[in-house]
């Protein structure tokens, strides 16, 4: 909605917003529980539709048998594409493309390009096009998350196209195709006035008929200005004058209401068709990993690549080997391989495949070298592995030296705290002496003289993250790769965990259901005496290394147990008696778990929500948004943040916000750090074996320190951009300490302290130089933290930014046929048909797809006598197989679709009707389709 610059205005529209928070009773997310459709619904919506129907021209491409799911849904969607394992990864790449969708209405509520508002029409299709090619050359270069946050902004204001606009009332039941086609001109926005004042309770009629007639287009004016004559938006806020009453299709009870429902059909068909637009574009492959859908797990090593690492390294490559030997071909294979080297000074590049057998090659191919000095930049390394790996990725660090970054530690931790993922420390050298590079040693390694290695740093970020600091020798270490396997899934969820520092004696306890499979029990410390009771009261000790619950493998500080009893299901006892500190974590394998985000709620004219990008503020409520996932059975029935060092609770108001989502409200929070607890229903029977508990990984606390930014656009290749920040804080003020980095060592300028007073904010600047050969599509992650005197406590925003080039051509590739070729009389068995056809583009010809279709597709690159690079396209098929949708994809991702023909009216047996039907159906010109 519009910018406002006069400050009384602003000043009462505020007033008047907090006047309808104030008559609500409660800041709860009430509002968007209604029958109406929102953005939100209309975005998982179009998703599922449209991932079904790639999955089934998938399955009719390679001649496997699709069932299209009666109700679509996440979970239903996923198992039909063969995805089970991806179930939680589809929901969470949802969830993110919905949470940057509301993010428009709370950072850019009164920019009226954003909503379509003010008839701003064409700078709301420039912001589209804009997003359109973010989103393409995000995924180009595999940065999936960058495309999700442009895809979810871009979605907003295209769905409220239909909503703020006179489209629907003009009649229109089709989607505005020329909002993603920037090729095409839009001239017929509306250059008169459009509106009449409502004449009762009913505002149907108040758009003038002599736009409804000549098909002007025109949009809601919000805000405190609007030409005489032209429509206002409508509602509580609106403080538009002349015309009140407004066209808005926002909720069945706006000033259009009655109409809500085909405004959000048809913003659910535009979305499927911008959708396919991005699909076109990128393939099948990278669209559905865009949405997490083919995403199963993720194996991700940081390794130090120091020459005392050489056995370590080897033991990699034969835990990896293994992993890869005995998966592939399985629900369980790794969709991804990522790859981090360090030593010192350099770290990485980040590798990253999806080819398992070039994974084994990058890890033969590293060498071992450098490194006199024992710390490495081990911190640098994990924060590319964190900025590059999908959320909630295990990834594993092998080093045996201490950190040389450790100035990177609240970065780390903020991006363990923003991704979810978790962290393994594999450390081979705690006890013993480093060994280093040194003349006399055949094998090349040195030695020097002993040094004590300082683990801690590694144990912090470990707990924080859920992980564990594994202190092993090398010739031991094999014995504790393991976890790699078990760990690496992308079903496996947390039972139970707790951190005990210092250590007492306590009975724990954990309740294992019967979803759960291949249960395991890790206790990381130093002689840890622990006795483990099942459900059905068989007991073993930490000294009965081979019990009646099964082998309890012990090297170095790491206890692994993995029961063998047939009847898991229950309360599990866990009475621990250890004097030095602990960690107890207890997981399994299980469809059922849970998503969530720390979000900000905003009430008023567009209820809304952001997800925070930092920590919670200490002293105030704390609000939760949670999606359950497994299934439409599940219930959560208590939802806790558990105290890490004591597991005291501290209970959520639990809220119905959609199906399978629940808004969490706490009242009162832990003053350290926390998990997020749930315990639920499997089924809405309440017997004792249905009940089910999960727990975070990640540990998160509250903060006095609060960082904010402004929205931020795109960057540009060559160019500075400028980021503003204000800190404040609500405790004691002084000297803070700000330190800003970026995974992609970006030259930075910032002053890196700030003085505050309590309760006032001071802003401060971040210069970002973007070299010039930087990609289209390359992100960039910035962490801003802020840390207080003598380091007590520091918050953070952790923000990403894409590099995208300025975009000049915007005119999908030609199409021309040449040539069509059909016998199909007889038996369509016995009989094809084809086609040839000549595709050019000034920008070069990226890729030919064929969307639809099951017949055989070969192109050639030639020149022309003109000079013009010319893909020709020869497709083949069964006069059985008829459908066929063929797209021209040029370099910068603008995408023709050559022709799209349906089966239905090609029941033709006899080949000059066919030869007929081909040369009328088979038409390249670009956006004809034949139905």
């Amino acid at each position: 909605m519009m910018i406002i610059t006069n400050l009384l205005i602003r000043t009462f529209i505020y007033l008047n917003l907090i006047m309808i928070l104030m008559t609500s009773q409660t800041l709860t997310f009430k509002i968007l529980i209604t029958s109406s459709k929102k953005h939100q619904d209309i975005t998982r919506d179009a998703i599922l539709q449209t991932t079904a129907n790639i999955c089934r021209s998938q399955a009719i491409q390679e001649g496997r048998n699709f069932d299209m799911p009666g109700t679509l849904t996440v979970r239903s969607v996923a198992r039909s594409c063969y995805s089970s394992e991806s179930i939680k990864d589809f929901q969470s790449s949802i969830n993110n493309i919905n949470d940057h969708n509301a993010f428009v209405d709370v950072k850019h509520f009164f920019d009226a390009p954003y909503h379509f508002d003010n008839e701003e029409i064409l700078a709301g299709r420039e912001l589209i096009t804009e997003g359109r090619f973010a989103v393409k050359y995000s995924v180009k270069e595999q940065n999936y998350q960058a495309a999700r946050e442009a895809l979810g902004k871009i979605l907003h204001t295209l769905q409220d196209f239909y909503s703020h606009s006179n489209w629907i009332e003009m009649g229109k039941t089709e989607p505005y195709s020329n909002l993603i086609k920037p090729e095409i001109p839009i001239n017929n926005i509306a250059d008169s006035e459009t509106c009449r004042k409502c004449p009762d309770d009913n505002c149907l009629g108040n758009i003038l008929d002599d736009v409804i007639i000549q098909q002007k287009l025109t949009t809601g004016y919000f805000g405190n200005y609007k030409p005489q004559g032209k429509c206002s938006h409508g509602g509580a806020g609106d403080l538009t004058t002349q015309g009140q009453g407004g066209i808005n299709k926002d909720s069945t009870t706006s000033s259009h209401g009655p109409l809500h429902e085909a405004a959000a059909s048809v913003a659910t068909a535009a979305t499927r068709e911008l959708l396919q637009d991005i699909r076109a574009a990128v393939g099948d492959s990278e669209f559905l990993r865009m949405l997490g859908l083919s995403q199963t797990s993720v194996l991700c090593f940081v390794i130090d690549t120091t020459s005392s690492m050489s056995d370590d390294i080897n033991e990699v490559r034969r835990i990896t080997s293994s992993i890869i030997d005995s998966n592939t071909g399985t629900a369980s294979q790794s969709s991804e391989y990522i790859l981090v080297p360090f030593n010192d000074p350099d770290y990485g590049p980040l590798i990253r495949t999806n080819d398992p057998d070039e994974f084994k090659q990058q890890l033969n191919a590293l060498t071992v070298g450098n490194g006199g000095d024992s710390p490495e930049m081990s911190l640098s390394g994990l924060q590319l592995a964190l900025t590059g790996s999908p959320a909630q990725t295990q990834i594993f660090v092998f080093t045996d030296a201490d950190a040389k970054d450790k100035w990177l530690k609240n970065t780390v931790q903020a991006l363990i705290e923003r991704t979810k993922s978790v962290v393994t420390f594999m450390l081979t050298n705690t006890i013993s002496s480093r060994r280093r590079r040194s003349a006399g040693r055949a094998d090349g390694q040195q030695l020097v003289s002993p040094q004590l290695f300082n683990s801690q740093v590694y144990q912090d970020l470990a707990q924080a993250s859920g992980g564990s600091a594994i202190e092993v020798t090398k010739d031991t270490l094999s014995q504790a790769t393991d976890i790699i396997a078990v760990t690496s899934r992308s079903t496996l969820v947390t039972l139970f965990q707790a951190v005990r520092n210092p250590a007492k004696a306590e009975k724990l306890s954990a309740l294992v259901d019967t979803s759960v499979q291949n249960l395991i029990i890790y206790i990381t410390g130093n002689s840890p005496d622990y006795t483990i009771t099942s459900p059905s009261g068989v007991s073993q000790s930490s000294t009965e290394l081979n019990g009646a619950l099964g082998i309890i493998q012990k090297v170095g500080n790491f206890h692994t147990v993995q029961p063998n009893i047939a009847d898991q299901t229950g309360w599990w006892v866990f009475d621990i008696k250890s004097t030095q500190p602990y960690s107890i974590r207890v997981v399994g394998q299980s469809e059922v778990d849970f998503l969530f985000d720390f979000v900000e709620f905003s009430q008023g004219l567009h209820a809304s929500y952001v997800a925070l990008n930092s920590r919670p503020l200490a002293n105030n409520n704390v609000t939760l948004l949670m999606t359950m996932v497994g299934g439409d059975t599940i219930q959560p029935t208590e939802v806790s943040l558990i105290e890490t060092s004591t597991s005291n609770s501290f209970n959520g108001i639990l809220e119905l916000v959609a199906s399978g989502q629940y808004m969490l409200t706490f009242n009162s929070i832990p003053a350290g750090k926390f998990t997020v607890h749930v315990v639920g229903l499997l089924s809405p029977s309440r017997s004792s074996d249905n009940t089910f508990q999960r727990q975070s990984p990640t540990q998160f606390q509250t903060s006095s320190v609060n960082i904010t930014t402004q929205p931020v656009g795109t960057m540009q290749p060559g160019t500075q951009f400028i980021l503003p920040f204000k800190v404040a804080t609500s405790g004691t003020g002084g000297i803070f300490n700000i330190s800003v980095s970026n995974d992609r060592n970006f030259d930075t300028h910032y002053n890196s302290s700030i003085t505050l007073v309590s309760g006032v904010s001071a802003s401060g600047t971040v210069t970002l130089s973007v070299p010039e050969n930087t990609p289209s599509g390359t992100d960039v992650t910035v962490t801003i933290a802020a840390e207080a005197p003598n380091a007590s406590d520091f918050n953070y925003v952790v923000l990403r930014l894409s590099v995208i080039a300025p975009v000049k051509d915007i005119i999908p590739p030609v199409c021309a046929a040449v040539n069509v070729n059909a016998n199909c009389s007889g038996n369509c068995s016995f009989s094809s048909w084809s086609f040839t056809a000549n595709l050019t583009d000034v920008s070069g010809i990226q890729s030919v797809r064929v969307l639809k279709g099951n017949g055989t597709l070969h192109t050639t690159s030639v020149l022309s006598a003109t000079g013009m690079n010319v893909t020709m396209v020869d497709y083949s098929s069964s006069c059985c197989y008829r459908v066929l949708e063929l797209v021209a994809v040029d370099t910068v991702g603008n995408v023709a679709t050559c022709f799209k023909s349906k089966a239905a009216p090609c029941l033709l047996t006899h080949g000059a009707e066919l030869r007929l039907f081909l040369l009328v159906c088979l038409l390249f010109n670009i956006g004809i389709s034949i139905y």
